[in-house]
């Protein structure tokens, strides 16, 4: 099914928007869900809490990139039962190091303060991700979007872990000069 005939269930509140949205995305979402939470329990929880939340959001909102959307809910709800539950015994601390490392990068004045300013910062490390090489641009996007660990990043690389590692850390490198330059303070 059509990501516009998904939509236009959703806004017709037709309960047939979550079954199609489950088959064309559920694969997707836990994915994403399992990489932060580590447990079968909490992905499961976590992803039929996005399918309401989509229920809850469409309308109003009409999304352009559904598959995008839903990413972004599995993401950010995975991480907040992360915080909630204290899953880091169970899930080895990944997600944390994930961001910690980001930290460096990226302020935390960035988060919710201002929404021009987290749209700035959206598109000028997507200019970056351009621009730095299909490589690095995988190993970021796996590392940061969907909280990776170094061994699943060099096994779909076909690198090294410590290549894997090197690489990230020259791109947060290279990143946090980029923003730099572009007048972010960082």
């Amino acid at each position: 099914m059509e990501d516009s005939e998904i939509i236009a269930l959703f806004q017709e509140r037709d309960e047939k928007a979550i079954a199609a949205s489950s088959e064309k995305f559920g694969k997707y979402c836990r994915t994403i869900a399992r990489r932060i939470l580590k447990n079968e329990e909490d992905v499961n929880d976590c992803v039929n809490e996005v399918y309401l939340k989509a229920w809850e959001s469409i309308p109003p909102k009409k999304p352009p990139a559904l598959g995008m959307f839903f990413g972004k809910l599995t993401k950010n709800h995975a991480l907040n039962l992360l915080k909630r539950s204290k899953t880091r015994k169970r899930g080895g601390g990944t997600e944390e190091l994930v961001f910690e490392e980001l930290e460096e990068c990226i302020s935390d004045r960035f988060t919710v303060e201002s929404e021009l300013e987290r749209k700035e910062l959206v598109a000028a490390i997507n200019r970056f991700l351009e621009d730095c090489g299909e490589t690095n641009r995988k190993a970021f996007v796996l590392r940061y979007w969907y909280c990776s660990d170094l061994r699943y990043i060099a096994g779909y690389l076909g690198i090294s872990e410590k290549n894997a590692s090197v690489i990230l850390t020259r791109t947060r490198k290279k990143l946090k000069e980029f923003l730099i330059k572009e007048g972010f303070d960082i």
